[in-house]
């Protein structure tokens, strides 16, 4: 970074990057609601501990069950995630699909060059 770089301009970047990502042909795009709920599920990916569809649905911040359970729909007839079977079949734990795996790469990368352009 040089002297006349700002963190903002590293992170105002990073937005454009991701914007210019956002316009290629990829998944179809997720409303405010289902971003929220893809980020949830990317934060417990890297943890032990994953992700039920009961878990998020007893989330009250994201909404009531039955929207979240739209959404939960929505997201999986996008491509963005998938419903795996536990011990119990009454439970189904929430994972991202390889698609959205690949999407959270490219963001990975665009973060990286936001970082290192001078």
């Amino acid at each position: 970074m040089t002297d006349k770089t700002r963190p903002a301009d590293v992170y105002l970047r990073f937005l454009n990057l991701v914007e210019a990502v956002r316009g290629l042909p990829a998944l179809p795009t997720l409303d405010p609601l289902e971003e929220r709920i893809l980020a949830l599920v990317a934060r417990k990916a890297q943890q032990p501990s994953r992700l039920s569809v009961r878990d998020v649905m007893a989330m009250e911040a994201l909404g009531s069950p039955a929207t979240i359970h739209g959404r939960l729909k929505s997201m999986r007839e996008k491509g963005w995630i998938r419903l795996a079977d536990t011990e119990d079949a009454r439970r189904k734990q929430i994972a991202l699909t390889p698609a959205a795996l690949k999407h959270f790469d490219k963001l990975s990368m665009c973060l990286m060059q936001a970082a290192n352009a001078e």
